[in-house]
């Protein structure tokens, strides 16, 4: 089973985006919408302020790439794009993992080689317009517009954790090598100034934010104690619950990657003592274990999840749950109560439930929304604008900037039920 993108590519010309093959329907769409809010999204601001100009972010090609057998699916070398910080940014970084599902089967993973998904010859420059976290913008992002950010590509399929080889069907070699990118690229970054950062944040996005929860107690452990270091993780809590049809699809889904691209290493060793490498893949089980400061960003309703793990093509949905997945406004009652608290599969409460390990740790921070969307920090229009979610009176920017530097205590808030919350705007990203 393949399982496209939703994660934001950033801004890339038209010209240079290419129709998706059957196996990318899932994701590849909403990526598409995604590259045009990226380019018009942003707060409502007064014509007395000025926008900065959109800066095109060159594509980096990692040096020794082969040598390192850090390489994408197809054996290109992995790309990520770097933007210098200015002021008093100049010695802060901020790291963010590039999301797009991943592939947990041979066949998924020969056909990503033919997109950047899988291979570096199919990445373009960049531009971090309005893109939330990432946007240069201070009236946007105050608390980063200005450090140091990197974006990784991802074109291992499997977030940046796996180490094996394939062979696919026409006799080529297929590179599971996600870790040995994760580790070169940021050693690369060190020597590029990383190594004396004042203070560094890792985020990442969906699978991305997957990625950012297997690696958050290792990068940390790459600085000395007296740098901040810490970690955002947006739509990356991926859940083990059974889909409409009663069967666990996604569990499925990940016990082909963790199998397919030998994910082991990256997972905590107190959980692979008594469970299984899978369920150790599954964001509830790896918080247990970490021990680096953490941000967990998600909608309790994630869209994503919703379409993908709790009603998948595979469990056949009838004309009611086709509509409810792709609009929650759609969703009847009865529906709703199924996101939120069935016996059978209770999405919501599931959810909830894994983030009580997260009040015992003083210094994590929770922003879980009721709003039907997936990925918010690269969004400006979700980031920080007049119509993004609030929790506790605060936008996604505020409360995370708050945490990350420590300027309020307990940045803990999860949202009530749906349809709560109105600043749930349906103008953010589906």
């Amino acid at each position: 089973m393949a399982l496209g993108t939703t994660e934001p590519l950033l801004l890339q010309p038209p010209e240079q985006r290419r129709r998706p093959p059957d196996w990318l329907a899932w994701g590849l769409p909403a990526a598409v919408l995604i590259l045009l809010l990226l380019s018009a999204s942003g707060p409502l601001r007064p014509p007395l302020f000025r926008v900065p100009p959109p800066e095109t972010v060159p594509l980096t090609l990692l040096a020794g790439a082969q040598e390192k057998g850090a390489v994408c699916l197809d054996g290109t070398p992995p790309g990520y794009h770097l933007q210098r910080g200015s002021g008093d940014g100049s010695n802060r970084w901020l790291i963010h993992l590039e999301g797009g599902g991943w592939c947990s089967t041979i066949k998924d993973c020969s056909n990503r080689r033919m997109y950047a998904l899988g291979s570096s010859n199919f990445m373009k420059p960049m531009r971090f317009a309005g893109a939330g976290i990432l946007g240069s913008d201070q009236l946007q992002n105050p608390d980063f517009y200005n450090w140091n950010k990197v974006f990784v590509r991802y074109c291992d399929g499997a977030s940046f954790s796996g180490d094996a080889e394939g062979r696919a069907q026409d006799g080529s070699t297929l590179h599971f090598r996600g870790l040995r990118i994760y580790q070169a690229v940021i050693d690369e970054l060190m020597e590029k100034g990383l190594a004396n950062a004042t203070q560094a944040l890792l985020t990442g996005c969906s699978a991305g934010g997957l990625a950012t929860i297997l690696h958050c107690d290792d990068f940390s452990a790459r600085f000395s104690l007296n740098v901040s270091v810490k970690c955002l993780a947006d739509a990356g809590f991926f859940l083990d619950v059974k889909d409409i049809s009663g069967k666990r699809s996604f569990w499925s889904v990940y016990d082909g990657v963790v199998h397919l691209q030998n994910v082991r290493e990256v997972l905590p060793k107190d959980c692979l003592t008594n469970k299984e490498p899978t369920e150790c893949f599954f964001p509830a089980e790896l918080i247990k274990s970490i021990r680096t400061p953490m941000f967990i960003l998600n909608s309790a309703y994630d869209s994503w999840q919703i379409r993908n793990v709790l009603v998948p093509v595979s469990s056949a949905p009838d004309k009611p749950w086709s509509s409810c997945k792709d609009n929650i406004r759609n969703c009847s009652s009865t529906q709703i109560k199924v996101l939120d608290a069935s016996v059978s599969l209770g999405f919501r409460n599931t959810m909830v439930g894994a983030f009580k390990v997260v009040e015992y740790k003083e210094d994590w921070g929770l922003f879980i929304d009721s709003c039907f969307t997936h990925c918010q920090s690269l969004y400006g229009i979700s980031w920080n604008s007049e119509i993004s979610p609030r929790l506790g009176n605060k936008s996604i920017a505020e409360a995370a900037g708050d945490w990350y530097h420590g300027r309020s205590q307990g940045e803990k808030e999860i949202d009530c039920e749906y349809p709560c919350n109105p600043t749930c705007s349906g103008q953010l990203p589906p």
